[in-house]
């Protein structure tokens, strides 16, 4: 495989600012459940594992103030929110997809390259 150009500095700029919020474990996470369809908080919650509700609850802002999800509340005693992938966020979903299969994939030989380079620099 060839390398690849490196981008100039104001695509890079540009590109940190997006990624900065997806490249996020926990928005990982949420938009891939809300790619299986609209979710109230405490779905997600319970969904994704080690989350605090202080971190479901910033991270879904952010998501929503950058145009991926949509918040719906509805005037239930409690309030029931529900969240939903915009078409944006839906795009959002593909590459996401795409890169968590190829973690899983490679999972065994990123661990063995740990493995390796622990070795080495053990001895």
């Amino acid at each position: 495989m060839e390398p690849m150009a490196a981008p100039s500095p104001g695509k890079c700029h540009k590109a940190n600012e997006v990624i900065a919020l997806i490249g996020d474990k926990w928005t990982v996470h949420i938009v891939m459940q809300l790619a299986t369809g609209k979710k109230r908080f405490s779905e997600i919650e319970r969904s994704v594992d080690g989350i605090s509700r202080k971190m479901l609850t910033t991270t879904l802002r952010g998501l929503e103030r950058d145009g991926y999800v949509t918040r719906e509340v509805f005037p239930t005693i409690p309030p029931r929110v529900e969240y939903e992938l915009t078409n944006f966020g839906r795009e959002l979903s593909c590459p996401l997809r795409a890169l968590g299969d190829w973690a899983a994939a490679n999972h065994d030989r990123v661990l063995a390259a740990r493995r390796a380079y622990d070795n080495r620099v053990e001895d």
